[in-house]
């Protein structure tokens, strides 16, 4: 399991950037994200690889 931060980015200027792109249709980021359970650890990782999602986030105690 690896996390994945924003890079160089300022958390307050950047999401805010990113949702005005979503709200003009520019980025779907709503449609890139999937939830897992992390029990699902292993199917997370699969649809990962297999470009199935692209941004897999395990959710514990689900």
């Amino acid at each position: 399991m690896r996390g994945i931060l924003e890079g160089d980015a300022v958390p307050q200027l950047f999401i805010p950037q990113l949702l005005e792109l979503w709200r003009q249709g520019r980025f779907p980021f709503d449609r890139l994200v999937r939830t897992y359970p992390l029990s699902a650890i292993n199917d997370a990782e699969r649809d990962s690889v297999a470009g199935t999602t692209i941004k897999p986030v395990l959710w514990p105690g689900s």
